[in-house]
């Protein structure tokens, strides 16, 4: 009769999780502290991460507002003629039927009209003032504000009523609205002042009027001389590749469009640079939080050979111990990775809070944070797992 030794019983798994949590439990202060450590270096790259991307929204958001999305349609010299061209009157209504196009209007400068502050000041006195035939939304699609008084509408349009730019006041010497100014031979009154507008500097130095009243008293012709139009900021290059062939189908090389701004370019710049600047300290961050995790995980194999040995002599498996150890530096790096989640968001909320920028924590980053933590956790228990799990029985007793 023979006898055959029993087969070592297979732990299930969530025996193995018990086991490897139990590791942890034993010794709280060094999770503790270890843990502390993974949870610093992911709380630092997320609120790297999370500072810089609301930093990033901010900066996108002022990029926004100084008009990414705007280009300008202007008429230049015809092609075999050399002459200057115009746009047609209907430039307008036919860029806007441009899907992406979100605001269309334009200015049509009177070549023939000048403004001064009264009726006897010299003709040649003019201070390079343009004066302008105005869409009424023009104000909306440049992003342009009025500092006192207030803008064009339908009614005022019809009358001999101006707006003048910021620059174009100063030199006139009007602070205020309700002043009378000599244009284009009569009198108008100003109903407003604008603010300087970035986007559109041409018109701080213009006096603006309906388009109505242009036409009635100036000798306007309808023929807008600058279009500005946006669109859905990412379509913007598409909108420029079609504008000069709506603006003007006759004769489409003769319409000037403007490049996309530079804030656009910008925007771009930035958004590489942080993403490289980001990629790499992720990596620094996550470097050290594994190699944290794997010294931890050293010193435990070190400190514990008795009850590796003991495990071992009762009939544990190789497998058995290194799943064990592993499970425990998993468990180990996932504390930390999720502490260090939560510690970061809340870094990243409370500095962007204080400085006024909209809170952006990216979900991607937040994920990738966490599945790179277990990887870190695999990684770095590896070694030591694999170490207990070679230690002989009598080896690892006799170390006791």
């Amino acid at each position: 009769m023979t006898l055959t030794a029993p087969r070592p019983a297979r732990l299930r798994g969530t025996d193995l999780l018990l086991l490897g949590g139990s590791g942890l439990r034993t010794r709280p202060l060094r999770v503790v502290l270890s843990a502390l450590g993974v949870a610093i270096g992911i709380a630092a790259m997320l609120a790297v991460l999370g500072i810089s991307a609301s930093s990033r929204a901010d900066l996108d958001r002022t990029l926004a507002k100084l008009g990414t999305n705007l280009l300008t349609v202007s008429p230049g010299e015809g092609v075999f003629s050399g002459e200057p061209a115009a746009l047609p009157a209907e430039a307008v209504p036919m860029i806007r039927r441009i899907g992406p196009v979100t605001s269309v209007n334009a200015v049509g400068l009177l070549r023939q009209a000048r403004v001064y502050r009264n009726d006897r000041i010299p003709a040649q006195q003019s201070g390079a003032i343009a004066v302008l035939a105005a869409d009424l939304g023009l104000l909306d699609t440049v992003g342009g504000r009025v500092a006192t008084g207030a803008w064009l509408n339908p009614a005022t349009a019809d009358f001999p009523v101006t707006v003048l730019g910021a620059t174009a006041a100063e030199r006139l010497g009007v602070a205020e609205a309700g002043a009378q100014v000599w244009l284009g031979g009569q009198w108008f009154t100003v109903a407003g002042i604008l603010d300087p507008v970035p986007l559109a500097r041409e018109l701080d130095s213009a006096a603006l009027v309906g388009g109505p009243v242009a036409v009635s008293r100036l000798g306007y012709d309808g023929h807008p001389t600058t279009v500005y139009c946006r669109a859905v900021p990412d379509q913007v290059l598409a909108v420029r590749a079609v504008l000069a062939a709506t603006a003007n189908p006759a004769d489409p090389l003769s319409a000037r469009v403007s490049r996309p701004s530079d804030a656009l370019a910008a925007q771009q710049a930035t958004d590489r640079a942080f993403t490289a600047l980001l990629l790499g300290l992720g990596a620094v961050a996550l470097l050290v939080g594994g190699v944290g995790v794997a010294n931890t995980m050293i010193i435990s194999v070190l400190e514990r050979r008795g009850e590796i040995g003991l495990r071992r002599a009762l009939g544990a498996t190789r497998p058995a111990v290194a799943v064990q150890f592993l499970i425990e530096s998993l468990l180990l790096s996932g504390l930390g990775g999720v502490t260090g989640a939560l510690l970061g968001a809340a870094v990243t909320a409370t500095y962007a809070t204080t400085q006024g920028w909209p809170v952006a924590v990216p979900v991607s980053a937040l994920a990738a944070g966490l599945g790179v933590t277990v990887v870190v956790g695999v990684l770095a228990g590896l070694y030591p797992a694999l170490r207990a799990a070679r230690l002989s029985p009598t080896a690892a007793l006799a170390t006791q």
